[in-house]
């Protein structure tokens, strides 16, 4: 019985960048200039999964099969969150940035990238615990429809509030997490009046153009997607969104290095990566 020969690296990375190119233009989705490593991790997984041969096979199945493309839309966005992850973070932003937020008379914040809705519901536990959430408009944006459903309907299991419980008490929380939502006994349905001031809509990053005037932007552990070109759009956006001094929030593995708008942006905090715009740079 004759094996099948596995696809040749330099054809796998042609057909990749086919596959690219046909999603932006029939679907808007632009993923070009992400970094193809992980990209074609999950790709691959999902040819497996439908049981196609070639990433050129997937292609001419996601043109003609919206639900298929979805499907590959939702393993291709970035959905690895929990509440309160990385509490060192949430502990920063509470003694160095939200005295600061408290001198505004209101407060506009953008989550770029909010996935399911963790970080959001996080950091609007924050605001509230410190008198700010009453005069805070929050915008919480994804290119993902399911994942913005999920943020929207602010329903976790309770096996996955384990993990959060132990954050939010090392980020610094002042009451009990149970505080902040009801239980059916397996799920945990965030309160109501934690989404009151949250605004969750579809925006693409690579795509959509700025928001106006934010005091801070939360756009944590996505800029590893992205390459060095897409990480200066980005950027970019993201300084001319964010009000005088705003605050820019990246995750701990990402960097501003090498980024031409990286010198409209100074360190607000030493240990986490928490930067503010500075009033004059240097490009």
């Amino acid at each position: 019985m004759e094996t099948e020969k596995p696809i040749p690296q330099e054809t796998a990375d042609v057909e990749l960048e086919l596959l690219l190119e046909a999603i932006y233009q029939e679907y808007g989705y632009d993923y070009r200039d992400y970094i193809q490593v992980s990209l074609k991790r999950q790709i691959l997984n999902r040819l497996e999964q439908e049981g196609l041969k070639s990433i050129t096979e997937l292609q001419v199945q996601i043109l003609k099969d919206k639900d298929l493309f979805n499907k590959l839309l939702g393993d291709l966005s970035i959905n690895v969150t929990e509440l309160f992850r990385d509490p060192l973070f949430y502990l920063a932003l509470k003694k160095e940035v939200l005295p600061i937020l408290k001198t505004y008379p209101q407060l506009n914040i953008w989550h770029a990238g909010c996935a399911t809705g963790q970080e959001v519901y996080s950091f609007a536990i924050m605001l509230k615990e410190e008198g700010l959430y009453e005069k805070t408009q929050i915008y919480a944006t994804d290119v993902n429809q399911v994942a913005l459903e999920k943020a929207k309907a602010g329903i976790y299991s309770l096996s996955s509030l384990k993990e959060g419980t132990a954050n939010y008490q090392q980020a610094g929380g002042e009451k009990t997490l149970t505080d902040y939502y009801t239980t059916d006994h397996k799920n945990a349905i965030i309160n109501r009046s934690l989404k009151k001031n949250i605004l969750f809509c579809d925006h693409n990053l690579v795509t959509d153009k700025v928001f106006c005037e934010m005091n801070l932007i939360m756009c944590r552990n996505v800029f590893i997607y992205f390459n060095e070109s897409l990480r200066e759009q980005v950027l970019k956006i993201f300084h001319e969104s964010l009000c005088r001094q705003g605050y820019l929030c990246l995750g701990a593995q990402e960097s501003l290095l090498k980024l031409k708008y990286s010198n409209y942006f100074e360190r607000a905090e030493n240990k986490q990566k928490i930067f503010r715009k500075t009033i004059h740079g240097n490009i």
